[in-house]
């Protein structure tokens, strides 16, 4: 897939998170630009949780907004 709709993608599904993890940022957003793991610490990071409690709200959120992102890039 090319970078422009990987890109593309991003910006969509970057709303999706923004709207479950409310605390963060547009620059955590871009600086996450759609990894696991940035995502897996920057919310970590914000909301003060621990690795393995930020793997499960990721998990849970991801079986009821199925969506192959993160499998793909």
């Amino acid at each position: 897939m090319n970078h422009d709709r990987m890109e593309g993608n991003w910006r969509q599904f970057k709303g999706k998170v923004k709207e479950q993890w409310g605390k963060l940022t547009d620059d955590d957003l871009d600086v996450i630009a759609g990894k696991r793991e940035q995502l897996l610490g920057k919310i970590q990071e914000r909301h003060g949780i621990s690795k393995e409690e930020a793997e499960k709200q990721v998990a849970v959120w991801k079986d009821r907004n199925p969506t192959d992102f993160f499998e793909r890039y």
